[in-house]
């Protein structure tokens, strides 16, 4: 069976899903982020692979043909003291040092010491190898680094023979100028690839940021497409998305305004005509279904024209939820506990918003002796929330609730006596303002009615 490891409390997943869960969470979650990720990767395996190469094959294989010839030429100078004394062996010593360039000490009586740890690199133990192989395993020897020399000793018939060898006679280069110049051009590439990524990434968190302000009911005037061809189809096809919308909801409101004078002139010709007519238990039933016509004919035109006109501005949300509050307790004699702190400010449409409000403390007073109604801002978000002691709605009904000129037959009816648009209306509104409504369960026992307002 396949291990598995624990992410949450009663969860459990292959380890494999555990590593892409976490890989997943690693990862930027921007777009310039990613694509920073897509070059740059690349150009670090890049870089593994040449320095693999360099170090461990190229260079390994070029310092070991250096080392075979200076190895040769240890060996010539051992031969050349153990079989030559006297001034022949001077002259050939001071011979070989200028010929070869190399510094040369004859330390007589003296033994070569052991080496104090092991090789320092592989250019050392490189050196090492290719030494014993040339001289043979029975004289000692010994290398030593000094500044930019290799100092080797060799055991020769009466002393020590102390060599200075350049290092560059050993290695092709320093390999930290190597590696100097190869972090080098890639920091350079990487900086000329954040900057156009940038300049590529930019319309398209401009192009986000419009397309959230008009979700969000807010105009933005000035936006324009620009940057690669694909991005400015977008940013077109956005403007005429936003064209056809405004124009959709202009034509229906002139409409429906037209609708509304059309209606109400010969409502308004019956109240007149009933009004002089004798007042009687016939005329006040008739009086009645006038103003719930009125009232109904209201409520349809306001769910149509779903306040589309307005423009967002900047508003004190806390004076605009007390205030809506307050007038409908006012106006049904009734209390509502308030808990709404000061200085909150989001851009919304204030008209639209308030009827929203009015929408869903109205309905809490027609059916909670207790009503409460709170505002919670946050950096991301701005809650409404209206609760009540009423009898609430199921929860597998509180969809339903929503559905326009749809009144709930059980339980409580949100809309009693009125049109069933009370809270079609009111999430038009929230939504039209990028935000929802959502209902649940109150802690005084009824319904709990939820604005989320994007800040």
């Amino acid at each position: 069976m396949p291990r598995c490891g624990r992410i949450g409390a009663g969860t459990t997943y292959p380890f494999p899903a555990v590593a892409r869960f976490r890989l997943k969470h690693l990862l930027p979650r921007g777009l310039f982020g990613r694509s920073l990720i897509i070059i740059i990767a690349p150009i670090v395996l890049l870089q593994a692979i040449i320095a693999y190469v360099f170090f461990e094959r190229d260079l390994d294989t070029t310092t070991r043909r250096l080392a075979r010839d200076v190895a040769a030429d240890m060996a010539l100078l051992v031969a050349l003291e153990d079989n030559y004394s006297g001034d022949a062996r001077l002259r050939l010593r001071a011979l070989s040092q200028r010929q070869l360039d190399y510094g040369i000490v004859l330390l007589p009586g003296a033994r070569v010491q052991p080496p104090e740890g092991p090789p320092e690199s592989t250019i050392d133990v490189a050196l090492d190898e290719i030494i014993e192989e040339r001289i043979g395993p029975n004289r000692h020897f010994r290398t030593k680094r000094v500044d930019d020399h290799f100092e080797i000793s060799l055991d020769v018939h009466d002393g020590v023979l102390a060599v200075m060898v350049p290092r560059d006679r050993i290695t092709v280069s320093k390999p930290d100028l190597f590696i100097l110049w190869m972090v080098g051009s890639a920091l350079i590439l990487m900086g000329v690839a954040i900057l156009f990524l940038r300049n590529q990434v930019r319309p398209i968190e401009r192009l986000s940021r419009a397309a959230e302000a008009f979700g969000k009911g807010r105009a933005v005037p000035d936006f324009k497409p620009y940057g690669a061809l694909e991005v400015r189809r977008a940013a077109q096809a956005f403007l005429t998305m936003r064209d056809r919308i405004e124009r959709h909801v202009s034509q229906r409101t002139e409409m429906l305004a037209g609708v509304s004078h059309d209606l109400k002139t010969p409502l308004t010709r019956l109240k007149l005509a009933l009004a002089m007519m004798p007042e009687d238990a016939e005329t006040r039933s008739m009086h009645g279904d006038i103003a719930e016509m009125e009232y109904m004919l209201d409520e349809y035109l306001a769910f149509a024209r779903g306040e589309g006109g307005e423009e967002s501005v900047p508003t004190d949300l806390s004076e605009l939820v007390r205030d809506a509050a307050t007038a409908c307790a006012r106006a049904r004699q009734r209390e509502v506990v308030l808990a709404v702190p000061d200085g909150v400010t989001v851009s919304v449409k204030g008209a639209g918003l308030r009827r929203c409000i009015t929408n869903l403390v109205d309905n809490a007073l027609k059916h909670g002796s207790q009503v409460a109604v709170t505002l919670t801002p946050s950096p991301r978000l701005a809650e409404i929330v209206v609760e009540d002691s009423g009898p609430g709605i199921p929860e597998d009904r509180r969809e339903e609730a929503f559905r326009p000129f749809h009144r709930l037959d059980e339980g409580r009816n949100l809309q009693s006596g009125g049109s069933g648009l009370g809270l079609a209306i009111a999430r038009d509104i929230a939504r039209a303002h990028g935000g929802e409504i959502v209902l649940a369960d109150s802690a005084l026992g009824g319904l709990k009615a939820t604005i989320r307002l994007p800040v």
